[in-house]
């Protein structure tokens, strides 16, 4: 990697801001335990870290704000970015493998950082945060992958409306030569691009001529591995369904697994919020489930979730700080519920209340910061206890 010793701006002081020192030694990092030394009048370049949202008095207070992405846009090969509420992590994952035998890396907002990503690679495949994309100004893809879009982040977009104006950011800023393949609830959106929608992975699947069948994997994750097919059928018109199927999903999402009873169990602990929730769902809509929900909802719209899941046979297990709104919505929509507030507590009503044809899911459609280290220490801690069943 070669240092960079232009003088920049960086706001922020976490993952984003520290790649991106270690590629310019002489960048100033600020936070705003030191914003007091920060010139607000300066013009100097200054990069926004992604987590930062843009009603912070940083943000308020400074000029001339740009992303890693522009700031990198004119090093960057060709470059696939993939954006959407769900299935970003995927989708990127399954991109890699579909293209690594055509010199591609992988980063973003997963894995590497994209100021330390091999600018000597062909391709990047970039998981791309709506975040990133309110604070880029001209860096674009050759390929735009968005999946869909539902509530999600609100507390730092302010509204759905600015988030999905994030989200379709990319389209704005591609010319002819590029491709992007959008929900088809967007195919009249304003773009040079090559517009290719989509209603469902059958839409695609007809687009770009795949059989479907020999594809190894069913919703939610069916999309996502489509999706990733698409971009090597664009880039060498060739569809490898070997490769796709040799692709290994990661731990909690959607991961099934059997307690000492052999009843079916499902970590899900990924699904943060409620579109994923919904999707985990489709696959056992017709059997009777216990799932447990809540957690840090971010803000969002949960009534879609209770709209769905009222025709299923159904019992919520709610826990985390946004119970009160779980229940409350269980009462109006006259779906039985049990306030457990606690994991452990949930797996244990579940325990006494499961037969063996049951499904047991820990899909919260919310974060895990209220009460866990992370997603991945909540869906460890879910099966734990239930592999401590008796």
């Amino acid at each position: 990697m070669k240092k960079d010793e232009r003088k920049i701006r960086i706001l922020g002081k976490g993952i984003t801001a520290l790649a991106l020192k270690e590629r310019f030694p002489n960048a100033l990092l600020y936070d705003e335990t030191d914003f007091n030394t920060y010139d607000k009048g300066s013009d100097e370049l200054t990069i926004v870290s992604p987590g930062i949202p843009p009603y912070n008095k940083m943000v308020l207070e400074s000029r001339n704000l740009i992303s890693d992405y522009d700031l990198f846009f004119d090093k960057m090969p060709f470059s696939v970015w993939i954006s959407g509420t769900n299935g970003k992590t995927t989708t990127t994952q399954m991109c890699q493998e579909l293209l690594k035998d055509l010199d591609s890396v992988c980063g973003g907002n997963i894995g590497i950082p994209l100021s330390l990503l091999d600018e000597n690679k062909r391709i990047w495949i970039l998981e791309t945060s709506s975040f990133t994309l309110h604070y880029t100004k001209i860096a674009k893809p050759n390929i735009y992958i968005l999946l869909p879009i539902s509530e999600d982040h609100i507390t730092w977009h302010g509204s759905f409306e600015e988030y999905t104006k994030s989200k379709l950011k990319p389209l704005e800023l591609m010319n002819e030569n590029d491709i992007a393949i959008v929900p088809d609830k967007f195919k009249e959106y304003k773009t040079n691009a090559h517009l290719i929608t989509y209603k469902n992975s059958e839409d695609l699947c007809n687009y770009f001529g795949f059989d479907k069948s020999r594809i190894n994997f069913k919703e939610p994750f069916l999309l996502d591995a489509i999706l990733a097919m698409c971009t090597r059928k664009i880039i060498i018109d060739e569809v490898n369904y070997d490769l796709i199927n040799s692709f290994k999903i990661d731990k909690h999402k959607v991961e099934e697994f059997r307690d000492k009873k052999n009843r079916l169990w499902i970590d899900d602990s990924k699904a943060t919020n409620v579109d994923a929730t919904i999707n985990a769902l489709v696959p056992y809509k017709n059997k009777k489930i216990h799932l447990i929900l809540g957690g840090d909802d971010k803000g969002a719209n949960l009534e879609p979730l209770f709209q769905n899941i009222n025709s299923m046979d159904i019992l919520v297990y709610a826990i985390g700080t946004n119970s009160d709104r779980i229940i409350s919505y269980c009462k109006s929509y006259s779906i039985k519920y049990f306030e457990c507030n606690y994991l452990n507590i949930a797996v244990e009503k579940m325990d006494i209340n499961m037969g063996n044809d049951s499904i047991g899911i820990l899909s919260p459609a919310a974060a895990s910061l209220d009460q866990f280290k992370s997603y991945a220490h909540r869906g460890d801690e879910f099966k734990k206890f239930v592999n401590n069943l008796r």
